[in-house]
């Protein structure tokens, strides 16, 4: 759509081939989101969101950290003296990126964790649809060492990610853990070596490219709600869901895929995608 060059202060964004690389960009804070950062990842997320070349969003940081957490000094310390009305705006401004907006966005998310990862660094990990992290990341949860409780989202986060023992241990002892044992635990979907992480991140964007949009939008929501009804409202939401689907798709992906499976004979669900008519 235009120009993000110089667009925000906190985060830099640029779009390359249908991939929009979203990097907070505080590397001499390790990328710690402050009140600024948290307004201006709500713009870039809405305005990604209308730009039609930004087909999948990647979530990264500048330097050494992906983000430290929160801004202890700008976060905490400073909105501590603020009137409770401008603290409340800013509680919500940090939850509506990090979680409104970015667990139910409408294009596909992967979290790209390349380097530090603390506190309040795993609401928006765990809201990201897919994680890849460097080996070499360090990730904790530290708050228990300031004398303060995980807030935000941070221990619904990991309830439903990681499990209630192993939450618990990190959230009670505040000790780190590497890349390959975030992966152990299911906290991201793999680890690999930091020289490798962009690539790995790049060819998983690539193949979220070449699935149908509306499609891929409708499952990962529709598993991300159905974590949350009963079984009889499952059935009901997900049909619902399908027929959503059908109707909202300009692509006409089932009919596609069904025709070159059926009678074109081309393709092999299961071992690869059909080929879309963009």
């Amino acid at each position: 759509m235009g120009d993000y060059q110089d667009k925000w202060t906190t985060v830099a964004v640029s779009v390359e081939a249908g991939i929009a690389w979203v990097t907070l960009n505080r590397p001499e804070k390790r990328n710690a989101m402050n009140p600024t950062l948290n307004k201006e990842m709500i713009d870039v997320l809405e305005t990604l969101e209308l730009d039609p070349e930004a087909q999948v969003l990647v979530l990264r940081g500048a330097g050494e950290a992906w983000t430290a957490g929160m801004d202890l000094k700008e976060y905490f310390r400073e909105i501590d003296a603020q009137p409770e009305i401008v603290e409340e705006r800013i509680r919500r401004d940090c939850s509506q990126w990090q979680w409104r907006l970015l667990r139910f966005y409408t294009k596909p998310t992967i979290a790209m964790v390349n380097g530090w990862c603390f506190g309040g660094a795993f609401s928006p990990l765990v809201a990201c649809d897919l994680a890849i992290c460097a080996d070499e990341a360090v990730f904790g949860l530290s708050e228990i060492n300031w004398g303060i409780p995980p807030g935000n989202l941070v221990s619904k986060a990991l309830a439903d990610t990681i499990g209630h023992r192993q939450a618990l241990h990190y959230i009670m002892t505040g000790e780190t853990f590497d890349g390959p044992r975030a992966a152990e635990m299911g906290l991201v979907n793999t680890s690999v070596p930091r020289t490798e992480l962009e690539d790995h991140v790049r060819k998983l964007a690539e193949t979220l490219l070449q699935k149908n949009p509306v499609a891929l939008r409708i499952a990962k929501h529709g598993f991300k709600r159905c974590r949350e009804l009963t079984w009889e409202q499952n059935e009901d939401y997900l049909y619902a869901k399908i027929d959503q689907s059908m109707h909202r798709d300009k692509e006409g992906g089932r009919e596609e895929g069904l025709k070159q499976f059926l009678d074109d004979k081309s393709i092999k669900p299961g071992l690869q995608s059909y080929q879309r008519n963009k």
